[in-house]
């Protein structure tokens, strides 16, 4: 059962740096970004998360928290964060309860080889915990200025 646009996103509790925990319906009256990313420290993953860094700012100003989401461990999401300076927190979910929630669980296909991952998709999640746009299939270059004008419209 995965979350549908235009409706309420089921709460949920998870892990995060910082000894976090996220958890969704303490987070009302704010907007959640919510990006999964395949893999910590990998080019791609690298390019997205200094991009949400970069605008980190913006986003606080519109009234949005951002939070990274992959299948990493804690520890390689602290490394991954301190490395890279990102002011916001990364979930991790090896149980894949928020990756089967969102459903970005793929087949995927590397060097001819197939196997189950992360499609790099993002949501963003309203006030009052509704799902307002999904991007799916992301291709990072001019991807979160895109995240970023649709949060700020939606204020």
């Amino acid at each position: 059962m995965s979350v549908e646009l235009d409706t309420k996103v089921p709460d949920f509790t998870a892990v995060a740096t910082s000894d976090n925990t996220v958890t969704l319906s303490e987070l009302a009256g704010r907007k959640v970004v919510l990006y999964f990313y395949p893999k910590d420290s990998t080019p791609g993953c690298t390019t997205q998360g200094q991009a949400f860094r970069d605008l980190h700012e913006q986003f606080t100003a519109a009234n949005t928290l951002v939070f990274g989401v992959s299948r990493d461990s804690l520890r390689k999401h602290e490394n991954f964060k301190a490395k890279q300076a990102f002011p916001f927190e990364l979930i991790s979910d090896p149980d894949e309860v928020l990756c089967q929630l969102f459903d970005v669980i793929k087949m995927k296909q590397l060097y001819g080889k197939q196997y189950e991952g992360i499609e790099r998709s993002t949501f963003l999640i309203d006030e009052n915990g509704v799902l307002r746009r999904e991007w799916r299939k992301v291709k990072v270059p001019g991807h979160v200025e895109e995240v970023l004008k649709t949060t700020q419209e939606l204020s």
